[in-house]
């Protein structure tokens, strides 16, 4: 659908109300669920080598909005009794989304604060806003040109309405018209062909299904609800040529392995592991749909799978190996996003207000049924993000909302060679201190996937 052709450009004229669009299944549950304590939100943070220009950017992004109508949106008001939440289109933003906090100590670090705990209301148009700021101290492992100095544009999304790839679609239009040069998205990597003969993942565990998975053990929690994160960069994890296994199958199992290893020093019993993984099929180009687009998949670990100690070279490499087959049959099957299950809730049969109370009652029930853990790696970022005086972005993190049962989430991408990781979490179960050995758990386990030539890669004690 072109811009020309959207609901949203129909309804323009005077008198003409806005067009409407009911919500999809994901945004339904989303809005059900939300909780003023944890927000649903996403954080999205860009860093440039240069400071762009304010008039120009604002200019370029409002661009960027009209070229994308499907993210001018905000809920439609209706009485209690109505049978769909929907979202009224409008042909431009409500309010200025585009800021530039006055430079200062810890403003990146208050803006990142702000991301986690202040979502953008669903009631404006559109639900986003985007912070221009000076870069600061760059996180650990940060490398090369950028590292000191120039900006960060962070953008920050009501999870409701939107998710990271759509609106990082969104931003690459903007930087398309701010720098005049092509932002056209790269080709996505080739996964290697599965091998002729290869045997089929066994089942990590014959109840799997139906045995709770584990949870992230309770480290020192903080005192305050919300959410807290910290940044990291890291190098990209070598693949040895040829090999069956995607640098997203070593990141999965670098974070079952971190999480195993967590629970194990926390006394917990082994248990079996599911990860969430988020499946995005969309188009990277300007035909891209803007909303919530990824479907969710879980992969399983067995109990006994992540038990050991002394990971070797040999036993890593089996492990990624089955990890492999179980993301390939996952991302293969047909599916509908949240599940059948959540289709069935959304059906309009009764009003959304009884729909969300039995939403909210099932999703406790579930609660010790949910995954252990949401592993989101947005892969090599595609787009060049080409600013023109402000330079090309050096390095992208994005982070996924991190409420209980969950209590932690993973989140990747890689820029420029260089692979950015987000660890986000619910301060009723972890400290800044948690999620920085958490970090060095991932980064000991995912250097432990690259199969380097050492006689052996037990855990750090």
């Amino acid at each position: 659908m072109t811009a020309l052709e959207h609901p949203a450009r129909r309804a323009d004229g005077p008198g003409r109300p806005p067009a409407r669009v009911p919500f999809p299944v994901v945004d339904e549950v989303s809005r059900h669920c939300l909780q003023e304590q944890e927000p649903e939100t996403v954080h999205i943070e860009v860093h440039l080598p240069g400071v762009p220009d304010p008039a120009r950017l604002r200019t370029a992004f409002h661009e960027a909005l009209r070229r994308h109508p499907r993210i001018l949106m905000r809920e439609a008001h209706r009485p209690w009794y109505r049978r769909r939440y929907e979202w009224e289109l409008t042909a431009e933003a409500d309010t200025e989304v585009v800021s530039f906090p006055p430079a200062g100590r810890d403003a990146l670090k208050r803006a990142r604060e702000r991301a986690l705990a202040e979502a953008p209301p669903l009631t404006a148009s559109p639900p986003i806003r985007l912070e221009v700021l000076p870069a600061e101290e760059p996180p650990k492992g940060a490398a090369g040109a950028g590292a000191d100095g120039g900006s960060v544009l962070l953008l920050t999304i009501n999870h409701t309405a939107l998710d990271g790839p759509a609106c990082l679609r969104v931003l690459a239009t903007a930087a398309e018209i701010y720098g005049g040069e092509d932002n056209s998205p790269a080709a996505p990597p080739v996964r290697p062909a599965e091998s002729a003969g290869s045997a089929a993942a066994p089942p990590p565990d014959a109840a799997a299904g139906w045995t709770p998975p584990a949870r992230v053990s309770k480290g020192t929690p903080e005192p305050s609800p919300g959410n807290g994160m910290l940044v990291a960069e890291l190098p990209v994890p070598h693949r040895p040529k040829g090999s069956a296994f995607t640098v997203n199958d070593q990141l999965m199992v670098a974070t079952a392995l971190m999480i195993a290893h967590w629970n194990r020093e926390h006394g917990a019993r082994p248990r079996p592991l599911r990860i969430t993984m988020p499946v995005d099929d969309r188009p990277r180009d300007a035909t891209m749909p803007i909303g919530n687009g990824t479907r969710l998949v879980e992969v399983p670990f067995g109990a006994a799978e992540l038990a050991g100690r002394d990971w070797t070279p040999d036993a890593i490499r089996g492990l990624l190996c089955r990890t492999s087959e179980r993301t390939r049959a996952l991302k293969a099957m047909a599916r509908p996003q949240l599940g059948h299950g959540a289709a069935l809730l959304t059906a309009p049969v009764l009003p959304v207000t009884f729909r969300a109370a039995l939403t909210r009652g099932l999703r406790r029930a579930a609660a010790p049924w949910t995954s252990t853990t949401l592993l989101s790696n947005i892969g090599r970022i595609p787009y060049a993000l080409d600013f023109g005086d402000a330079g090309r972005a050096h390095a992208v993190w994005f982070s996924a909302p991190a409420r209980l049962p969950r209590g932690l989430t993973v989140t990747t991408a890689s820029t420029a060679g260089r692979l950015h990781l987000a660890l986000r979490w619910s301060k009723t179960l972890l400290s800044h201190g948690d999620g920085a050995h958490l970090r060095d758990l991932f980064e000991h386990y995912l250097h432990a996937t690259e199969h380097t030539e050492a006689d052996g890669n037990g855990g750090p004690e």
